[in-house]
């Protein structure tokens, strides 16, 4: 059925999209993306095929900030370990032991304010937050007064400054590692890295060594390198880790988006219109 086929919808990276698929349907005029990210895609490849590419940033934008928002809390109050208290047998602690961080007045740093770190800074107003951004390019100035913004030109500043850093960039070659050994010692022995973006942003091996001797005090991944995990891989036991299996767009109603989303991209590519959020190879 190949030469049927007009268009691709890729849920959760599959089907993945090569030269031979690519090959084996000369009649493709589109490919639409489950969500935002599309570090899994040679664009350069697909465009060369005379293919347009759509993904789906109106649908996931809210739910992957609400997952942003979910960790910094979850990691702040220590959830999963105050949990496993509450349902153990025994439920013995000391108050100490479960002291948790403040979140209202704490200092958030936003690395990659597109139109998720945007609704990110949003909420954390809401909280009370003192809100720093880095941006490739800086927000006008009433959009950082809507939210008490304050832009970072160098990131080592916000690293400094932030009590929690949390990760909301694209992975392209510029940004693949982009915390490394360097960047997580700038950050305060006290403070917290949130990663909702993609696992390889960051070192993990570097990540590892820093949650291991106390060069910061936690992180909350959503997405690590690879996923998931290999069962004996460190991070895995570690107290002050919080991972979760890249929940960021996975709620039902971001779901249905997604696919309206994909469908409004698709119909538009076989009826000769503009994509609504066609990606473009760089």
């Amino acid at each position: 059925v190949g030469k049927k086929v007009q268009a691709i919808y890729l849920w959760w990276h599959k089907p993945v999209i090569d030269k031979e698929l690519l090959q084996s349907l000369p009649n493709l005029k589109v490919i639409a993306n489950s969500g935002v990210g599309m570090d899994h895609l040679d664009l350069k490849l697909v465009a060369s095929f005379g293919v347009k590419i759509a993904n789906a940033p109106h649908a996931v934008s809210s739910t992957t900030a609400d997952t942003g928002m979910a960790l910094l809390l979850a990691s702040a109050r220590r959830l999963v370990e105050v949990h496993n208290i509450a349902i153990s047998p025994s439920m013995e602690y000391r108050e100490a032991d479960i002291l948790g961080v403040k979140v209202a007045g704490a200092t958030l740093g936003i690395i990659g304010m597109g139109r998720i770190g945007y609704k990110i800074a949003v909420r954390a107003k809401a909280f009370e937050m003192n809100i720093l951004y880095h941006n490739r390019t800086r927000r006008k100035v009433q959009e950082e007064q809507a939210v008490s913004a304050t832009y970072c030109k160098k990131i080592d500043s916000l690293l400094q400054q932030a009590d929690f850093v949390m990760l909301v960039v694209s992975l392209t070659p510029q940004t693949h590692k982009l915390m490394g050994k360097r960047e997580l010692e700038l950050m305060k022995p006290t403070a917290t890295l949130i990663n909702i973006s993609r696992g390889a942003v960051v070192d993990q091996e570097a990540l590892v060594a820093a949650l291991q001797t106390g060069v910061i005090s936690a992180a909350a991944l959503d997405v690590t390198s690879p996923e998931p995990l290999p069962r004996d891989h460190p991070l895995l036991k570690l107290k002050n880790v919080i991972i979760t299996p890249h929940l960021g767009i996975k709620t039902d109603k971001a779901t249905y988006m997604i696919t309206e989303e994909a469908v409004e991209n698709i119909l538009a590519a076989l009826n000769g219109l503009s994509l609504p959020s066609e990606v473009l190879p760089s």
